[in-house]
């Protein structure tokens, strides 16, 4: 599922979620509607090859990672993992479902 939130005047985000509601991805902020939505049709075509996972630790131990696009623009990030192999699960549950999750009746 794909989430669409106005945050201000000149500014959006999306988050993308499992059916059960759970988070996968935050995006960063966007200047119009249309940027996400060009943003969100790049991902539906993409593959690993296409995108850029960055693996991050925080100071309190925690994983998660960072999603860019082929020019290097950081697109989002996930919410914070207790393990690596978590993070992984969860880049890996996030390109597996890519498709699914992207699923808006003009995107």
């Amino acid at each position: 599922m794909l989430e669409i939130k106005k945050k201000g005047a000149h500014r959006y985000s999306f988050k993308l979620k499992t059916e059960s509601g759970r988070t996968l991805l935050k995006s960063v902020e966007f200047p119009k509607k249309e940027d996400i939505e060009v943003t969100v049709r790049t991902m539906k075509q993409a593959t690993k090859n296409s995108l850029r996972f960055e693996r991050r630790t925080n100071y309190e131990g925690f994983f998660r990672f960072d999603i860019k696009n082929s020019q290097g623009q950081l697109i989002g990030h996930s919410l914070n993992y207790r393990s690596e192999a978590g993070m992984e699960n969860g880049m890996k549950n996030l390109m597996k479902n890519m498709k699914s999750l992207l699923k808006l009746g003009k995107l």
